[in-house]
């Protein structure tokens, strides 16, 4: 996995789980800068995305989106699926 220095970034495809299918889904919401994910809901810019794209994008991508969210605010680089149970857990408490 990439290992970015968050400070110094340019581009989001150079932020660890984003390549470039998802840096060009976040230019479809008007993301266009890491430094924009910083204090962003994942949740929202998904449904963002759904909306602009006129299609139910797959839902591991808020996973991608709580990755980049959660580097972007000084946390680690983790692998995207570290955050699965953490979407799915507010999901089934959404629905509740």
């Amino acid at each position: 996995m990439k290992n970015p220095n968050r400070n110094t970034i340019s581009r989001l495809d150079e932020l660890p789980n984003i390549g470039k299918a998802i840096a060009r889904k976040l230019h479809l919401i008007a993301i266009k800068h890491p430094k924009e994910l910083i204090g962003k809901d994942p949740f929202e810019l998904y449904s963002k995305l759904c909306i602009s794209s006129g299609k139910r994008a797959d839902p591991c991508v808020i996973d991608v989106f709580m990755s980049a969210i959660h580097f972007m605010g000084n946390g680690a680089p983790l692998p995207w699926w570290e955050f699965t149970d953490k979407r799915k857990k507010h999901i089934n408490k959404q629905n509740q």
